[in-house]
């Protein structure tokens, strides 16, 4: 009830980050329309309705507009104070989907848990959750961690843990992006880059061995590093990805025109659905789509770094987290498409088909233009406290102290 309580509607006077929610909007659209062009024969296939996975991602979009829209009526400091429930509600996530009966067992792994109108993949709020969490401790322990190995190690410590519990789904991928951040998050808290060398040596070490351990992982890398040498088994769906990219050349095919959605490519609307906008828009497209993503990091960088400039840490380094999470988690999945990477069952962030994907990141959109909002408000709270007389005239010559603390807080 205290958490319902804390809800509050924003001041429209204060605006929104225009950039981030246009970048957003066009790739939500992009998305919905090469969700209904990659996925229409698998659709007919499946159910004898073409748009069938179209309309439906048209109601996870309606879905996570709403949470965002929700989320953004949270006060971040609502989330900073809640630190160790998030990091129970993402343990708590984990560990109910491995019960059998709970969670569903789909392609040899269980990942998934019913809800009866979309199936919810547990890494993605857990993770979520986690990253709050991470950025709470960073703020609470940053003179530990900036000095001290133990300051380092504990907050990885505790993310081993839920780690694990990834690894036994089996969600390698979500695993790596999770460490990813968190590495990135811990860096730029101030991390000695003596210790973080180290253990991120471990961390690809220990890597390594689970790839070498696992007969599937081993198989993929295998796969990965020449998909036509088994191309009728493990290499299809790589090889199959390759042409699709290869056909879209400069100019693409033309939208609809895809020949490898027709069930050549397994796949082609969740995972790998970048290799059939590659194929139909071709390297026009795909610099167009990197450029968009690039557009979301910059901009939730430069929320990030407004709130630092701030003294408000928690929302600065949650920033940092949630946009190089869409950021990393969109290269790795356009570099497995592309063949640079091995396979990671990876969506692509706001354009692949899924529920738990499309609306954990509008939850993330969500939270930073939060963090944006509550930048305004600080502004255009320190400007008003200002004398008058300071805001009506100006000094011949400012001395470099006497320059406003918020002038860089506007593009």
């Amino acid at each position: 009830m205290k958490f319902l309580r804390s809800i509050e509607f924003p001041s429209a006077r204060y605006g929104l980050d225009g950039i981030l929610v246009g970048t957003t909007l066009v790739l939500l659209t992009w998305g919905l329309i090469m969700v209904a062009s990659a996925s229409v024969a698998q659709a007919d296939k499946m159910t004898g309705a073409p748009f069938h996975f179209f309309y439906r991602q048209l109601l996870f979009v309606g879905l996570g507009l709403f949470a965002g829209s929700m989320i953004y009526l949270v006060p971040m400091k609502q989330w900073e104070n809640s630190r160790m429930w998030l990091l129970l509600f993402a343990a708590f996530l984990l560990l109910v989907v491995l019960i059998p009966g709970l969670g569903l067992k789909i392609n040899h792994a269980r990942r998934w848990i019913d809800l009866g109108v979309f199936r919810l993949q547990a890494s993605e709020p857990a993770r979520l959750a986690l990253i709050l969490y991470l950025a709470s401790y960073i703020t609470r322990r940053q003179a530990e961690l900036q000095n001290s190995l133990r300051g380092l190690i504990n907050p990885l410590g505790l993310l081993m843990i839920p780690a694990l519990l990834l690894l036994l789904e089996p969600d390698f991928g979500a695993t790596v992006v999770l460490f990813m951040v968190a590495f990135l998050m811990l860096f730029l808290g101030g991390a000695r880059l003596l210790y973080l060398g180290g253990l991120l040596l471990l961390a690809v070490v220990a890597g390594s061995i689970l790839i070498l351990t696992a007969a599937y992982r081993m198989k993929r890398l295998m796969n990965f590093t020449d998909p036509w040498a088994d191309i009728e088994h493990g290499g299809w769906q790589l090889a199959q990805s390759l042409i699709a990219v290869g056909r879209g050349e400069w100019t693409g095919v033309g939208l609809g025109n895809s020949v490898q959605k027709l069930l050549y490519l397994p796949e082609m609307h969740t995972d790998f659905i970048f290799a059939i906008l590659a194929e139909e828009f071709g390297l026009i497209g795909i610099a167009l789509l990197i450029t968009l993503f690039g557009v979301i990091v910059w901009r939730g960088f430069v929320i990030g770094n407004r709130a630092e400039q701030m003294g408000e840490r928690f929302r600065a380094y949650l920033c940092y987290g949630l946009s190089s999470w869409i950021g990393f988690q969109a290269l790795i999945n356009m570099a497995v498409n592309m063949g640079i990477l091995p396979t990671k069952g990876l969506t692509l962030p706001l354009m692949s088909y899924g529920g738990s994907s499309l609306v954990t990141v509008c939850l993330i959109l969500g939270l930073i233009l939060r963090v944006d909002y509550e930048n305004r408000v600080a502004a255009g709270v320190q400007v008003k406290a200002k004398p008058r007389s300071d805001r009506m005239t100006r000094p011949a010559r400012a001395a470099p102290a006497m320059e406003p603390e918020s002038a860089e807080m506007f593009p």
